[in-house]
């Protein structure tokens, strides 16, 4: 079983990733949806968590192999980052959604030097706005992010797009199609679920659109 797969089957086991195509969870955002992520779950369970960090280190050599430090995003990336920095023998820092509104102002935690190689660790990407943020703040610092590198990614065609227009690649160790076909082979949803769960992330927006009256 590869990584992508172990992992999915993880995620839906502690819960971290629940699929409820029947009765949608309302976003933050207003939106209706079939799937609910708490990645911060993984943290408590050392092998689900150790099959993510490995995950995530093969990642990164096979597509940022120049990668020369590692940041996590405050606050769910910051423990998967400190075991891959750790794993990897590289220096480590973490980036806050905004600066510091004292102190020192600073929105970058730890040392980061110019020229950097930075690899950018998160745990969910959605459409990927906030992880983004985290990119454009340390090449602000003057270090270089090569890539991004998630627990889990819906695969949604926005984040494709804005990642496209930053010129940037990333990479989950598992995404939505993987973890909706596990859960398919475990019994866990049926072939109506399924194709309104491939709906689902094709068009979001529609799938909320025609679901926000259940």
């Amino acid at each position: 079983m590869s990584y992508a797969e172990t992992v999915a089957k993880d995620l839906l086991e502690i819960h971290a990733v629940t699929l409820s195509p029947d009765q949608p969870y309302t976003w933050a955002s207003g939106l209706h949806s079939p799937i609910y992520t708490d990645n911060r779950l993984t943290i408590s369970y050392p092998d689900v968590r150790q099959a993510i960090y490995q995950g995530m280190v093969e990642l990164i050599k096979t597509h940022f192999p120049t990668a020369t430090a590692i940041a996590g995003t405050a606050t769910a990336g910051i423990p998967h980052a400190a075991w891959v920095a750790e794993k990897m023998g590289q220096p480590l820092v973490y980036v806050r959604s905004k600066p510091k509104d004292h102190g020192q102002g600073k929105q970058i935690e730890g040392v980061l030097q110019p020229g950097q190689a930075v690899v950018v660790i998160d745990d969910l990407i959605s459409t990927g706005g906030s992880v983004l943020n985290a990119v454009a703040a340390v090449n602000r610092a003057g270090a270089k992010v090569v890539g991004v590198v998630a627990v889990f990614t819906y695969r949604l065609p926005a984040a494709d797009r804005n990642f496209a227009a930053q010129g940037l690649d990333y990479y989950a160790v598992t995404d939505y199609p993987t973890l909706v076909n596990v859960a398919k082979e475990k019994g866990l949803i049926s072939a109506a679920h399924l194709a309104s769960l491939n709906k689902w992330r094709q068009d979001p927006a529609a799938w909320s659109a025609a679901h926000a009256t259940n």
